[in-house]
């Protein structure tokens, strides 16, 4: 346990932007740089402000906010060839950009001097030299990010040597090893790493792409040989297969070698940070990623799930807790009674434990799984199913008929139109309405016919419909499985329904996050809305 500070340097909003499909506004850029100043990143890079008008307005928006841990840095390449450092337009964005710290690359693999520049070695030398020189006189913190440093140093070590001390000589702050293309192993890394530390007097940085998965295990090597900066993304985007996540860096750094990364307070907002991040980006996280996903503490195995309960160390690396996660249980075909007790307890639910009772649910929900249905992704329906057998769930009310209409007119329009007939508290209730689609205009009707007497339902949202074709080889007889997030005043609940009919599917679908909602809010809750409902009526 060392207890070395790390800095951290997040290149989400310029290397990020580099993955295919990943696309961010200014105001989007701002948004993620302000979260990450707030989470404790050291560097946060803004973009290469002479190359493209959005970063340019960034920098200028970025001047409106005030960071209050980070520093903005700008990003950029070295003079070009035969081309003074002082006349370079692309420094002097750098400069012009009000970032104080500037990140400017160049080559370190002799092949790319020849073959990329078409230069001289020498020349290569002085564009660095100049251009670290030129930034750092106009006051700005400078870090030479010294490109396929890894492939070049086993091509020709000495003159990747002479490209850092050039960086160097010429007054870099810091010194930053690139692992251009991905492909080298983390024992060649730390082997690197370890010559380079003694030969350069200038502290060090790693800059890993993740090409062959090794970014992560890339960065832990160099910081064990003795780099003091991590350069990655948020989530790992980034150009070809990405770039060092440092989602995974940092707890790995900080939880299990005990360097120092960010506060421990800070460490308890990574998996908000990475999910706001994401959820900026318009990116889907894998379920399954390292600390942060939402299955990365998950169990289902029923012996898991058992140790699990007993002690949370038999199936856990860490607590959740530490970087924002939590524990979930979830039940499914393979589930035990253990799961389903552990299950009821989270979901805070009074559920019947005695061992005939959970059989039958147990035996319940293998059935429904073998027909199709999931509830690791629908847990207000399991939780439904759950209440109905312990004989805690208030029939509130239930379907009798509905009916579908759909009518393509003369002008190519489509009028979806859903009649539902419920019982309410022993009470018929009939009603109609239209919608975009028939889900929809199905949807608009149990509304209708419910909100006069469960109002509380009028700020239930549909978030998210999602429908899969279960078995592809049935063709259009085929059962598909209705998934539907559902919303109320920021909580987020998933339901599911299953059938050869995708209305029906849906149907039942809407109907569990209905009652999930009406079970959630108590019938307490309900009755005091509804006399506020009855009396604003009056007095109106």
């Amino acid at each position: 346990m060392t207890g070395r500070k790390i800095h951290l340097y997040d290149t989400t909003l310029r290397d990020g932007t580099q993955g295919e499909g990943i696309s961010l506004s200014v105001e989007d850029k701002v948004k993620i740089a302000v979260r990450l100043d707030r989470f404790g990143v050291d560097y946060i890079e803004g973009g290469w402000p002479g190359s493209n008008p959005k970063d340019m307005a960034f920098f200028q928006r970025i001047k409106e906010v005030k960071l209050e841990h980070a520093k903005l840095t700008a990003f950029g390449s070295t003079c070009r060839p035969n081309v003074p450092a002082s006349q370079d337009v692309n420094l002097r964005a750098i400069l012009e950009s009000g970032a104080s710290v500037a990140s400017i690359f160049g080559k370190a693999w002799d092949l790319h001097v020849f073959e990329a520049l078409k230069t001289t070695l020498t020349e290569n030398l002085r564009m660095i030299h100049e251009s670290v020189t030129h930034l750092h006189e106009n006051g700005l913190e400078v870090m030479f990010l010294a490109e396929h440093f890894f492939d070049g140093y086993k091509a020709n070590a000495k003159y990747a040597l002479d490209v850092l001390k050039a960086a160097e000589a010429a007054g870099a702050d810091w010194v930053v090893l690139c692992d251009t293309n991905g492909g080298t192993l983390p024992h060649e890394i730390n082997e690197i790493v370890t010559q380079v530390k003694e030969a350069c007097s200038k502290p060090l940085g790693i800059h890993p792409h993740n090409d062959c998965e090794l970014a992560v295990a890339n960065a832990i090597a160099a910081v064990q040989a003795g780099a003091e900066q991590v350069q990655g993304t948020m989530n790992g985007i980034g150009e070809r297969c990405g770039n060092v996540n440092l989602v995974s860096v940092i707890p790995n750094l900080q939880l299990k070698l005990g360097y120092n990364c960010v506060s421990l307070e800070r460490l308890q907002q990574l998996t908000s940070t990475s999910r706001y991040v994401a959820e900026i980006a318009n990116i889907m996280l894998p379920v399954n990623q390292p600390f942060v996903g939402n299955s990365a503490f998950a169990h289902k195995g029923g012996i898991h799930v058992s140790a699990v309960m007993k002690n949370a160390s038999t199936y856990e690396h860490i607590e959740p807790e530490v970087i924002g996660n939590r524990r979930r249980i979830l039940v499914s075909e393979l589930s035990g009674q253990s799961n389903l007790l552990a299950k009821a307890e989270e979901l805070q639910v009074c559920f019947n434990g005695e061992k005939s009772v959970s059989k039958e649910v147990v035996q319940r929900l293998k059935d429904k799984e073998h027909a199709g249905y999931q509830y690791e992704g629908a847990e207000a329906s399991l939780t439904l199913m759950i209440l109905e057998a312990s004989g805690e769930e208030a029939k509130l009310f239930h379907l009798e008929s509905f009916k579908v209409f759909m009518e393509k007119k003369p002008d190519k329009s489509i009028v979806s139109e859903a009649m539902v007939k419920c019982n309410i508290n022993g009470q018929t209730v009939h009603t109609v309405a239209e919608g975009n689609g028939p889900v929809n205009a199905l949807d608009n009707a149990l509304r209708k016919a419910l909100e006069q007497h469960f109002p509380i339902l009028s700020h239930m949202h549909l978030k998210d419909y999602k429908v899969r074709v279960l078995d592809e080889s049935e063709a259009t007889s085929a059962k598909v499985r209705v998934l539907i997030e559902s919303t109320h005043q920021g909580e987020s609940w998933s339901t599911v329904g299953v059938s050869t009919n995708v209305i029906e599917a849906s149907w039942e679908a809407l109907a569990d996050s209905v009652r999930y909602l009406l079970w959630k809010q108590g019938a307490e809750a309900l009755d005091v809305e509804r006399e506020e409902v009855r009396i604003g009526i009056v007095n109106h």
